[in-house]
């Protein structure tokens, strides 16, 4: 007879509906309110985020917070540089691929068709494309911009320790009620944001993010993404 205890386990702090519905209201969010962001909030998400693992805990983030003069200053200097489009920017990594294949390729434009879609720009309307891509330069009007750089010294992994990262913010700030929106976008101007916020040597461009309170009348914030069913990435390994 087996008289052993069951092992003891830590008490849930969340419930499992609570913590499915938190990261089911994390979404990028594409146009929001002017209201400030109170800087304790935001020195708060970050502190939560702060915790998330990294190899060895080297915690290889550094975070430029954005706001106010400082922010409108680089949001001027990098819609001029878009519009003009003359190619002398360039990002110094590749975040998707050179060519794109399936199944990415078809997830790819089921998002670009959907968000066009919603906002009626049609397809081969340059003006109008030109125009929305410019908004993510605005920070979708946030009030708060954040660019993450990382030490280029450093390796794959500490990239992978990043992503981890972010997350921890955009589910900090969800749970807080306020919206974010990672940006890419503005990879391609490193040169621009490096020089304005006196970027160290070593210091490259991850990515940026808009931080601010969903402006829930927006049409373009009913935009929903669709996830792959887990058959689609999911591979099981065991006894039948």
């Amino acid at each position: 007879m087996d008289n052993s205890k069951p092992a003891e386990h830590h008490p849930a702090l969340l419930s499992a509906e609570q913590l499915e519905h938190l990261f089911g209201k994390r979404r990028s969010v594409r146009a929001f309110l002017p209201d400030a962001v109170p800087e304790a909030e935001l020195d708060a998400i970050l502190r939560a985020a702060a915790r998330s693992p990294s190899g060895n805990n080297i915690q290889p983030w550094r975070v430029h917070v954005l706001t106010g003069t400082v922010r409108d200053k680089l949001v001027e200097e990098v819609c001029a540089a878009f519009d003009r489009q003359d190619g002398q920017h360039r990002s110094e990594y590749h975040y998707y691929p050179q060519q794109f294949f399936e199944p990415y390729l078809a997830r790819r434009r089921r998002n670009g068709w959907s968000l066009y879609g919603l906002l009626g720009i049609p397809k081969g309307d340059r003006a109008a494309s030109h125009a929305q891509h410019r908004r993510n330069f605005m920070f979708f009007d946030a009030p708060v911009g954040l660019m993450f750089t990382i030490d280029r010294r450093l390796e794959l992994g500490s990239w992978l320790d990043y992503g981890m990262f972010l997350q921890s913010i955009m589910l900090a700030a969800v749970a807080r009620g306020l919206a974010t929106c990672p940006q890419a976008a503005w990879i391609d101007y490193h040169q621009i944001i490096s020089s304005q916020l006196g970027f160290a040597p070593h210091e490259q461009l991850v990515c940026g993010m808009a931080v601010g309170y969903e402006d829930l009348s927006a049409l373009v914030n009913s935009f929903e993404t669709e996830r792959a069913d887990l058959a689609e990435f999911v591979v099981r390994h065991g006894a039948e």
